[in-house]
């Protein structure tokens, strides 16, 4: 009988850590280069993150940056303040998967995958092709 209870007790705060995992990226993290904040949210099922807040939001002449390397004109106004760079993520197993993320220095779309390392820092692992091929970033909460 004491089997029986132990396992399911196990069983029950198995699955209500698993629950819990899966928004677990939900909130504001700073870059590794801790030149922006991230904020990263939810829709239906899906997780998306945009900037919001950067270290130096103008530049040298005191403009407001802006998505200037946007392979897309029409798009290229836009300010980097407010830009959604994380686009798409599903939660699987212990990540997050099948995302987009967009660097605004080059304007380019990489796929990604991030997952949260023991220490609660979120590892983003951008790629081209196969994750085999790409860079991985830390990024750290913002307290």
């Amino acid at each position: 009988m004491k089997y029986l209870s132990f396992l399911i007790l196990l069983t029950t705060i198995s699955l209500s850590v698993f629950s819990q995992n899966k928004d677990a990226i939900l909130g504001k993290w700073i870059n590794s280069s801790g030149e922006a904040h991230i904020e990263i949210t939810k829709r239906s099922d899906k997780y998306f993150g945009k900037i919001v807040w950067l270290k130096e939001p103008k530049d040298a002449k005191g403009v407001v940056k802006t998505d200037v390397n946007n392979p897309n004109a029409a798009l290229r106004s836009k300010q980097i303040l407010g830009l959604e760079i994380l686009k798409d993520f599903e939660f699987s197993g212990d990540k997050w998967t099948d995302g987009k993320i967009y660097d605004p220095k080059s304007g380019k779309t990489y796929s990604c995958n991030m997952s949260l390392k023991s220490n609660g820092d979120l590892n983003m692992r951008g790629y081209v092709g196969i994750s085999l091929i790409g860079r991985s970033e830390t990024w750290k909460r913002v307290k």
